[in-house]
């Protein structure tokens, strides 16, 4: 066993000081290595960066939570002219849904619309996410009140003038003043502040509630009607915990299908779209990233192997006399071979090393310059070490076996 321990680190000696020796061959050698473990390294690393902040951007809502609307979240067999027919979902929907669907926790009612501008005297905010709905989906997304309250049942049901604010629009309108009481114009109304949210941050799926505002849905329907262009109606449902959430799915989609006398052979005209059907779908969108990450990055690792094997096939051609002098003083078969296979596993490792570092320093850089936080994890610089070692393995071998198999008489002869 000592001597073996011996060999290697004799091996990895030599291998080191091998490459010293050629420093403009081993920094060639390297970038090959380095393009392809950055390559790799970065794809994965904005893929995960990617998925992470989707998941922060979900964390504290209900996986279960569904969307019914005439659009779906994923691919759908539904041709497109077919789903343009479909009718939206409407108010007395919600209200038949809200009382004879079982096993409902919160059920509301919302119109998803454009963004507007928001006025308070000379002040104005612009691109302002409106988020009009019942008030029950204060209960199925997680709210912070900093300052006020938000619309209670009362005002929802006659659709008072009430607003609540983003922290952001608040401090835009505002300036750090009170706000609470203030009259806002939007829409041509007016409508009286009665809460501020506090600072949430972004997310990845529906912009930030730091730049939206929230009114009554009632409101907009008195305004406007059920049926303006302008704003799409979607019912949104979280069911009780401990529920079968296909068993709820089926017998939501059989109440509204008898509501709306579909016919048993016709397919619904509706979708009932839930979050984690949504999560799923990113999941397969990541892995197909990750898939043509690797075949796009296989290519540049592939290069970096081979361009490892030809240096180390000339590094074998240019000791060719030592080799035959070392094998002629005793040097075991094993050491040769050792040798080499040191020198491209350690070319290879640097060059990997190179890889992460590059990928490490964009990511810190990225981070802070786009607010989106880069994620390198440990497990793909773990990855990219290991590629490292592979390729030199693989790269290596080849060039390491034929040195370890010279006659020492003909090495001597031909380097001479």
């Amino acid at each position: 066993m000592i001597l073996y321990i011996r060999l290697l680190k004799e091996s990895f000696a030599f291998a080191i000081n091998a490459l010293k020796s050629n420093k403009l061959r081993t920094l060639l050698s390297l970038l090959g290595v380095t393009v392809g473990i950055f390559s790799i390294i970065a794809v994965l690393a904005a893929v995960d960066s990617m998925k992470k902040n989707i998941v922060d951007s979900l964390d504290g809502m209900d996986r279960n939570t569904i969307y019914l609307f005439d659009g779906s979240f994923g691919p759908t067999d539904v041709p497109r002219w077919k789903k343009e027919q479909f009718p939206n979902v409407n108010y007395e929907e919600f209200q038949f849904l809200k009382k004879s669907v079982n096993n409902i926790d919160k059920i509301s009612y919302n119109f998803f619309t454009q963004s507007q501008s928001i006025k308070f005297e000379d002040n104005t905010v612009n691109s302002i996410e409106i988020k009009l709905s019942t008030e029950e989906f204060f209960e199925i997304e997680p709210f912070k009140v900093e300052k006020g309250r938000l619309f209670n049942e009362a005002e929802s049901n006659s659709g008072t003038s009430v607003i609540v604010l983003g922290n952001e629009v608040a401090e835009g309108l505002f300036n750090g003043n009170e706000a609470i009481g203030k009259q806002i114009r939007l829409y041509g109304q007016k409508y009286t502040v009665i809460g501020v949210l506090k600072k949430m941050g972004e997310n990845m799926i529906g912009g930030s509630n730091d730049v939206a505002v929230f009114i009554p849905v009632n409101n907009i329907r008195k305004l406007y009607g059920e049926n303006s262009n302008l704003f799409k109606p979607i019912i949104i449902i979280k069911p009780k915990s401990d529920v079968d959430v296909e068993e709820f799915k089926a017998e939501l989609a059989n109440k509204l299908r008898n509501y709306r006398g579909i016919k048993p052979d016709d397919i619904n005209n509706f979708f009932v779209n839930i979050l984690s059907g949504f999560t799923d779908f990113i999941d397969d969108i990541v892995g197909q990233m990750n898939i043509f990450g690797w075949m796009i990055s296989g290519f540049s690792l592939l290069v970096g192997g081979f361009g490892i094997a030809n240096i180390m096939f000339v590094s074998v051609k240019e000791r060719t006399n030592l080799i035959g002098i070392q094998k002629a003083l005793g040097a075991k078969n094993k050491f040769i071979l050792f040798q080499f296979l040191f020198e491209a596993v350690i070319l290879a490792m640097f060059g990997g090393l190179f890889g992460i570092v590059l990928v490490w320093i964009i990511a810190m850089i990225l981070t802070s310059a786009l607010d989106f936080e880069f994620v390198l994890s440990a497990f793909n610089i773990l990855l990219g070490s290991g590629l490292s070692v592979l390729i030199g393995l693989i790269s290596g071998i080849l060039p390491a076996i034929s040195a370890s198999k010279l006659d020492p008489v003909e090495a001597i002869r031909t380097g001479m």
